[in-house]
């Protein structure tokens, strides 16, 4: 009989998470089972704990930006072994036989278990996950700041690889926050020309310090008028419906706008604002488990890493409502 795995639960809708202990059952052949060390707290946690989505399951255990160590393998794990420090994100297994899995494009398999969808996730002291999702991470980075990567990291830095984004391309990123301050450092480091947008000035001289060359005021129609069909790529990181018509106008011709953002209210615009010009508008999950290792790897050969506020796990709920009140720079990470 497994141990109880000791955790922290939403007992209902938008709740107070609360000390919850659960037995997990026997180890899944393909499985490991990691000492949870740290856990990033995305606003995708938030969504799910609010049933945002209606994929809420009550008891609800959130967390799916875990970095722990292998204390546990199934008889048919292959490429971990225990005592290895790995991350767990949004992903925790696939069905390994499907045209997607086979392709190596896991993360867009119909069946992937979603870690903290209809099971629960690394607010907790032990968390297990299929081993191919279980990343190994490179000795160079912070286990402390790491758990970030494994959400908002890799969502920003997938379309990149998906994209086909090239170090001469010039790109603008909207939205300087969890995810956008992560895909100013990695497109930068890319080889990228880097605008990127804000409605805040206040944040400029941020934004340029990580990574940006130049900063728009996305509610400034002449500084909008000033860069008009010169971006490449555009990457939507916000939650929030914008003027999307006015950033497909910034985009060159064969232009891209790309959301990883959820934004929850249809994107209305014109369709002569992409035929003229031959721009398109797409989005993209987080990446598959190779992409999430290359991220890695690119993560730590050019000392990339979330910009992160800690907390204890005992204080988890003041952790969520740092979160709920906008004013976490600009992820947080638990730890125990």
């Amino acid at each position: 009989m497994s141990a109880p795995i000791h955790a922290y639960a939403a007992l209902e809708k938008g709740g107070r998470l609360q000390p919850f202990d659960y037995t997990p059952g026997p180890l899944g052949d393909e499985q490991v089972e990691i000492t949870v060390s740290h856990c990033g707290i995305c606003h995708s946690d938030l969504s799910v704990i609010d049933n945002e989505w209606g994929n809420a399951v009550y008891p609800l255990v959130a967390g799916h930006e875990a970095i722990g160590t292998i204390v546990e393998v199934g008889r048919s794990v292959k490429k971990v072994k225990v005592g290895q420090r790995v991350g767990i994100g949004w992903f925790s297994g696939s069905c390994m036989c499907c045209p997607q899995c086979l392709s190596g494009s896991q993360n867009l398999c119909a069946t992937a278990e979603q870690t903290i969808v209809g099971r629960h996730g690394g607010f907790a002291d032990r968390l297990r996950a299929h081993w191919a999702w279980a990343t190994p991470l490179p000795e160079r980075l912070d286990a402390a700041k790491a758990g970030p990567l494994f959400c908002g990291g890799i969502t920003v830095f997938n379309p990149i690889v998906q994209l086909g984004i090239r170090p001469t391309d010039r790109v603008g990123v909207i939205g300087i926050g969890g995810l956008g301050h992560m895909a100013l450092q990695f497109l930068n480091k890319w080889g990228c020309e880097v605008t990127a947008f804000s409605s805040s000035d206040s944040k400029k001289a941020e934004a340029i310090s990580l990574g940006a060359h130049h900063v728009v005021n996305s509610r400034d129609k002449a500084q909008l008028d000033a860069i008009a069909g010169s971006l490449d790529f555009i990457l939507s990181t916000v939650n929030v419906p914008l003027d999307w018509t006015a950033y497909l106008t910034a985009l060159a011709p064969k232009g891209k706008l790309h959301l990883v953002g959820a934004v929850l209210a249809p994107i209305s615009v014109g369709v002569f604002s992409l035929i003229g010009g031959q721009k398109s508008i797409s989005g993209s999950p987080v990446g598959s488990p190779v992409t999430v290792a290359e991220m890695l790897d690119f993560a730590a050969r050019h000392q990339i890493a979330p910009v992160t506020e800690t907390f204890p796990f005992s204080k988890i709920n003041e952790a969520l409502d740092h979160l709920r009140s906008g004013k976490a720079r600009y992820r947080i990470v638990l730890a125990h």
